[in-house]
């Protein structure tokens, strides 16, 4: 049984309705998340072009993974408004080249290797079924919305 359904890890992202590509986070501590989804076979998932879900569109699924990560840990901190900003991507491998043909759920794993107040390094992983889809590294920086209180 996940330990956050849907509906509450789509509000720790921007993202809502099918842009939400999450369907789960299955487990999480301070390092890391680990979340499912099957929403790469969703014929209406928005990253869809021609009906096809190019294996790089599994780099804003890591993404999801890492925002509801950074929420996730927020939660416990102080609560200003943020949104973040994926600043840059480093040694990213696509070892599949579509994910609308994969059967099975889709795994996202996200691990913290940095973590400061308004900047993060996460390396992440895609895979199904033990088939490692994609993997690489990631900056995510947070820009605050409003003064602290």
């Amino acid at each position: 049984m996940p330990i956050l359904s849907k509906t509450a890890l789509c509000r720790l992202i921007p993202h809502h309705g099918t842009m939400c590509l999450l369907d789960a986070v299955e487990q999480w501590d301070e390092t890391s998340i680990l979340c499912t989804t099957s929403s790469h076979r969703d014929v209406t998932n928005p990253l869809r072009r021609d009906n096809q879900l190019e294996a790089i569109c599994g780099l804003e699924y890591a993404a999801q993974a890492m925002a509801v990560h950074i929420g996730l840990l927020r939660q416990k901190q102080e609560r200003r408004r943020t949104v973040g900003y994926l600043g840059a991507v480093k040694n990213l491998k696509l070892l599949a080249a579509r994910l609308d043909e994969v059967k099975e759920d889709l795994t996202v794993q996200a691990t913290r290797l940095v973590g400061e107040a308004d900047c993060f390094i996460y390396t992440f992983r895609v895979s199904a079924a033990r088939q490692e889809l994609l993997d690489g590294r990631a900056s995510i920086f947070l820009k605050y919305l409003d003064h602290p209180s």
